[in-house]
């Protein structure tokens, strides 16, 4: 399975996904969306996966979880948006890797895109950036990969301009 990953858009929908995800089965979201329009778009193009930010208003919360626990091709997946990073969880994180033990943790928030193992705790730690246009980040990022009977493969960090190219003036 293909999978395009990407978080905090923060009500900017990036058209480069049409592009980059073009080819994936599913488009996870890792929160702060920003509004119902950005999730909409999403869901009309692919298949989503998606979990609410700490940005995220009633509209988002109502049709999203917190914290998204499920399986694909093998490989048991948990998401959320407020995480913290190895060696450095926030407690409830933490506290939900250790219960439910997923291969691959997905969370978003810090602006700054990782992959990174860890290995106390076994899991594949993944923070695909932002890719909208507020914030502090300085390029806009987005993650692709794939999920091939327990194995996360093909594993692509896309970069997709600096983030003030767009709108100058967002600084």
């Amino acid at each position: 399975m293909k999978i395009g990953l990407l978080s905090d858009t923060h009500s900017f929908f990036p058209a480069e996904v049409y592009k980059h995800f073009n080819e994936v089965d599913e488009i996870w979201h890792a929160g702060d969306i920003g509004n119902t329009a950005v999730l909409d778009e999403l869901k009309k193009f692919k298949p989503v996966r998606a979990v609410y930010g700490n940005i995220d208003g009633h509209e988002l919360r109502a049709e999203l979880k917190e914290i998204e626990i499920f399986e694909v091709e093998n490989c048991k997946v948990l998401m959320v948006h407020i995480a913290g990073r190895p060696g450095r969880y926030q407690r409830n994180a933490d506290l939900l890797i250790r219960e439910h033990q997923p291969k691959l943790f997905i969370c978003g928030h810090s602006h700054t895109l990782l992959v990174q193992m860890d290995k106390q705790l076994n899991t594949l730690w993944m923070n695909p950036g932002a890719a909208g246009t507020h914030g502090f980040h300085n390029v806009r990022t987005l993650l692709r990969f794939e999920i091939n009977n327990g194995k996360i493969e093909q594993l692509e960090a896309i970069e997709l301009g600096k983030r003030t190219e767009l709108f100058p003036d967002n600084n």
